[in-house]
């Protein structure tokens, strides 16, 4: 099964919370709770209150309205709040390596219309997940 997601604009990127929690603790604290916020309103919207049976894929669609920051830099925060938003919403039961067995990041540009497309795939368990389309995906669950 399926489900998609949608994230409307832009979620802070590492730097930001690095530079956040550098200059306050409370306040980096806040820029998480903050960006979890949208994710959550992301996922009750498009999922109201489904409950995914692990383990999952993640395929990730990074939507920018430049290309001024880093890519690695707007996925690795932005994967961290959404996963942990899933759980924090009792969509997964958790977010480790029984409940996630890998994720994978596109990235494009959309002036209009920046915003984050989540593709949450089961899979098998005990199989090694593969999409024959893009040779580059495979992970243990």
């Amino acid at each position: 099964m399926e489900y998609y997601i949608t994230i409307p604009g832009r979620l802070d990127n590492l730097n930001d919370y690095i530079n956040a929690c550098r200059s306050n603790r409370a306040y980096g604290n806040r820029i998480k709770e903050i960006n979890q916020d949208f994710c959550k309103a992301a996922i009750f919207d498009c999922l109201k209150k489904t409950r995914i049976k692990p383990p999952v894929y993640i395929e990730y669609r990074w939507f920018e309205k430049d290309r001024r920051r880093d890519l690695d830099n707007i996925s690795s925060f932005g994967r961290k709040v959404f996963q942990d938003a899933l759980v924090e919403c009792g969509t997964l039961p958790g977010d480790g390596w029984r409940q996630i067995v890998g994720f994978s990041d596109e990235f494009y540009i959309d002036q209009e219309n920046p915003r984050v497309e989540v593709v949450i795939r089961e899979v098998e368990s005990g199989r090694a997940y593969h999409d024959p389309e893009k040779n580059s995906r495979m992970g243990m669950v």
